[in-house]
């Protein structure tokens, strides 16, 4: 048994470890090549996130996909380097609307180079990811497109708030469905498409790529508010404290609405008040902790794996629907 990709992920097969591991060591080499550029600056600023390293989430879940299919297809690289250039692109466009100032352990673009530059060189990644995509066929193109699409709507609803009479909770889970699902839905869609799997083997990895993408997601809402460390790449809190809408966050919102309960209602006053003062955002941090609303959320994230682990069931037995089934696990060990 090795460990490979992210939280761990034990894969018990030497074949297809070497083919995970072969396939990620190509998808990196890749990224590298995708990000250079003529202009020494642009690739610096390019490659500033590839070289700070990251799960490779999306990659991996490329490279599991395609073991339903001939693995070693010419395109399943290719189309895991245009999954990844497209998430670190988000990135760069995220951590400016965020203010961000670190992202995986280094210093954000934003906060290296201003706000213009760390837009320019997300602009930068997602044209190297269409003329990598260019060359997969119109399908391809389709397929990116869409995803891409329901990506920058899950942002804007995001933005935006949820319309009057909108249940707050369910807006949320749509938005991570766009922000988050489609992007782990292609990933999912492109490795079985790309080693010609049967079409309906490529529809149940894509809806399982979708719940486990908002999975991941609400795992990490739990971690923001339940880890002691660091599990989540960033310091505990650190969505609280900038007043990100987290799915806890909702559900108490949702509870002291509901109920009018006096601890509640204070405890929202806390989280509405100011965050940046360390004593109250540890008060905030705590009580959090402690209250239903957390668990509330745990509970949405094992749903949402649950779910993702039951759209495998028609994928033939093998140790890649294992591992497949593996991430869900691990997704819900990450939330406690």
């Amino acid at each position: 048994m090795t460990v490979v990709g992210p939280f761990g992920l034990s894969v018990r097969d030497q074949a297809l470890e070497a083919d995970v591991q072969t396939g990620l060591a190509a998808v990196e080499a890749g990224l590298l090549d995708a990000t250079k550029s003529d202009v020494p600056f642009i690739t610096e600023a390019a490659q500033h996130l590839v070289l700070a390293g990251g799960k490779r989430f999306r990659p991996l879940l490329v490279m599991l996909a395609a073991q339903f299919g001939d693995p070693y297809a010419p395109g399943v690289v290719p189309s895991a380097v245009v999954v990844e250039l497209t998430h670190l692109a988000t990135l760069y466009h995220d951590d400016v609307m965020d203010e961000a100032a670190v992202r995986r352990g280094v210093a954000s673009a934003n906060s290296r180079w201003g706000n213009s530059l760390a837009v320019l060189t997300g602009d930068f990644l997602f044209a190297r990811a269409s003329h990598t995509l260019a060359d997969l066929g119109p399908e391809a193109v389709r397929v990116q497109s869409e995803a891409f699409e329901r990506l920058v709507t899950g942002q804007i609803l995001e933005t935006a708030g949820p319309v009057d009479g909108r249940d707050p909770v369910e807006h949320y889970l749509d938005v991570l469905g766009g922000k988050t699902g489609s992007l782990v839905a292609v990933s999912c869609r492109f490795g079985a498409m790309m080693s010609g799997a049967d079409e309906s083997v490529v529809e149940t990895l894509t809806q399982y790529g979708e719940r486990l993408g908002v999975a991941f997601q609400l795992a990490d809402d739990v971690l923001d508010i339940a880890s002691e460390g660091h599990e989540s790449g960033k310091t505990p809190g650190t969505d609280l404290r900038e007043g990100v809408p987290t799915l806890p966050v909702l559900h108490l919102r949702a509870a002291a609405a509901a109920h009018g309960r006096p601890g509640d209602l204070e405890l929202v006053a806390l989280i509405d008040g100011d965050l940046t003062d360390d004593a109250r955002h540890a008060e905030a941090l705590a009580r959090l902790r402690a209250h239903p609303a957390l668990e509330q959320a745990r509970r949405d994230t094992v749903r949402y794996a649950e779910e993702a682990r039951a759209m495998l069931a028609p994928l033939p037995d093998g140790y890649a629907k294992a591992a497949l089934e593996e991430l869900c696990d691990a997704v819900v060990h990450r939330a406690g």
